[in-house]
């Protein structure tokens, strides 16, 4: 009797992951649930694109007119805008080209503390994405971000830094990086947990290392493979807090309350 309960607990405990993995979803169910909430950036001038950028929608919201949908960027993507100037969102771009609508810019930062803007703008393509949680060292992430203004891109990678809040200068102090390897217009893009699509952060930007050529009188700034610098959740979460938007935190609330 006592042998057969033994077995009984040998096998429950042997096929415990088995049953946990049925309940995880596929690769193909989380690339899915990432994609729609990508979004690319578009900032013209005189009717002509001069610079673009990725973000992500992190909540839509009914109006008398139809659906405002708020999106997270970078803001460095939207610093030194003239008057004339004008930011479109281009959503469903998984899908193909997208579809165009006029942005408004709600908050904007970019110094040395935070680098984040919100906008909005009427969509009926909004798909938010869910928050996660703070990652941890070795958390499996995809990227997704539209370089060089062009079509959408998906990376993978881990989590291979944690900003453990260390004092020191904003260049030395640890932070939260991946290894997942981004170039121009890539900020801002989403980063998301790999096992079940929630968004951890937004890509902030990447070390570059110059290269030069031609006897050392031209060079270039290339991305460093592995060295993505990412906006942590508690960062976004004061920077909607202190653009008054509060309603927007939804689940990212609950998740994160404290500095990583």
């Amino acid at each position: 009797m006592r042998r057969l309960a033994l077995c009984l607990i040998v096998l429950v405990g042997s096929s415990g992951c088995v049953i946990s993995r049925l309940w995880e979803p596929s690769r193909q169910q989380v690339v899915e649930r990432i994609l729609p909430s990508s979004v690319q950036i578009v900032l013209e001038r005189d009717g002509q694109r001069f610079r673009t950028g990725s973000g992500v929608a992190i909540a839509a919201r009914s109006s008398a007119s139809g659906t405002d949908c708020f999106v997270l960027t970078s803001g460095h993507t939207l610093s030194r805008l003239s008057g004339q100037d004008r930011v479109f969102i281009l959503f469903g771009r998984q899908e193909g080209a997208g579809t165009k609508a006029p942005a408004t810019v709600l908050a904007h930062r970019d110094n040395e503390d935070v680098d984040l803007a919100l906008l909005r703008a009427e969509s009926h393509e909004c798909v938010p994405a869910q928050f996660g949680r703070p990652p941890w060292l070795g958390t499996p992430i995809w990227v997704v971000a539209y370089p060089w203004g062009r079509n959408m891109t998906l990376v993978g990678g881990v989590v291979s830094q944690v900003n453990v809040d260390q004092p020191g200068s904003r260049d030395t102090a640890p932070r939260l990086i991946v290894d997942a390897s981004v170039s121009y217009g890539s900020s801002g893009g989403g980063v998301y947990d790999g096992q079940a699509g929630r968004l951890v952060g937004l890509v902030e930007g990447y070390r570059t290392a110059r290269v030069s050529f031609q006897g050392a009188q031209q060079y270039f700034d290339m991305p460093v493979p592995g060295e993505t610098y990412v906006v942590p959740l508690v960062d976004i979460r004061q920077f909607l807090i202190e653009a008054h938007q509060e309603d927007l935190l939804g689940e990212l609330d609950k998740t994160v309350t404290t500095r990583q």
